[in-house]
């Protein structure tokens, strides 16, 4: 099941901005607040069926619940009967969160929060699906952990398995309208925090001009890393491959402007007991757009597929 791009788009930058701009999208979400060990929270946002069976959604760096490629992916799975959880990082809902920490690449403890409140509901079976950085978060989570009670299988979309060769991609100049964008954002919300928190420390913040400089500045030290360089050494995924345990696909786009060469292991999958990896030539980051009469671009029409009807791996 390869993906064919329209031939509209012509370049893996179209790929990626296209449904991010113009796919609008209405799902009938239900929001669920939780409390975190730490005195913090996490927004949720559901579909419900009163099913037996949930799909886990994480978004990517700066995004949420309300992005087109979360509501599309949570609209298909909830048409077919699943229940959704479509999960807002620390600081990424309507809410800053209370703590000083934010959300990183790593914060693998949230998912587990998540994870653990939908096994309190008493799901059977529990479907974990992300993108970008959530793709990150879902396999670390899945490779570090040895048991996954209830977790059928998991699908990851251009995911940085790589921190820092992606970091250094995403901001060459020919990507830099991305990470000024993801820069932008992520540099106020720390300016909004320090108005709740003033022990969060703004000096130098201004001449913060790359995405690695404000991991060593602020995403390392908030949770815990030495510098950026360790922070994307302990969290890249690509160190957790290896031990993941349960039917797990990865696909990454041939074209995708944000990510390195280590993030396309094919070597390192091609013997795995339990992960799969595709490589499309097209696809973009996070695009994978089509135009049909069903409405659903083959991202999910590929989860879809991998989680109902693959007979290669453990089927629902």
């Amino acid at each position: 099941m390869n993906y064919k791009r329209p031939s509209v788009f012509f370049s893996g930058h179209l790929e990626t901005i296209y449904p991010a701009i113009f796919r609008s999208l209405s799902v009938p979400y239900e929001r669920e607040r939780i409390n975190t060990a730490d005195n913090d929270f996490l927004d949720l946002d559901w579909l419900r069926n009163n099913a037996s069976k949930l799909v886990i959604i994480s978004h990517g760096l700066e995004g949420n619940s309300s992005r087109a490629y979360v509501k599309g992916m949570a609209r298909a799975f909830f048409e077919r009967g699943f229940d959704v959880i479509a999960w807002n990082f620390r600081g990424c809902s309507d809410e800053m969160n209370r703590q000083l920490r934010f959300y990183h690449s790593g914060a693998t403890d949230d998912l587990e929060a998540v994870v653990q409140h939908a096994r309190q509901r008493g799901y059977a079976e529990i479907y974990m699906v992300g993108f970008s950085l959530g793709g990150n978060l879902t396999l670390k989570y899945l490779g570090e952990r040895k048991s996954h009670p209830e977790i059928i299988k998991a699908i990851a979309f251009s995911t940085p398995l790589d921190l820092y060769g992606s970091c250094v991609k995403i901001s060459k100049p020919v990507n830099r309208v991305y990470s000024n964008r993801f820069l932008t954002s992520l540099k106020g919300k720390i300016l909004r925090k320090s108005l709740m928190l003033p022990e969060l420390d703004l000096k130098g913040i201004k001449a913060i001009n790359t995405l690695l400089a404000f991991d060593d500045r602020y995403t390392a030290p908030l949770h815990g890393f030495k510098n950026a360089m360790d922070y994307y050494h302990q969290c890249s995924s690509i160190h957790f491959i290896d031990t993941i345990n349960i039917p797990t696909l990865i696909i990454n786009a041939q074209n995708d402007p944000f990510l390195s060469d280590l993030c396309y292991p094919l070597d390192q999958c091609r013997n795995h007991k339990f992960v799969k990896f595709e490589n499309p030539r097209h696809g973009g980051h996070v695009g994978f757009a089509q135009f049909n009469k069903n409405g659903l671009y083959w991202s999910e029409e590929r989860a879809l597929s991998f989680f109902i009807f693959d007979q290669r791996s453990r089927t629902i």
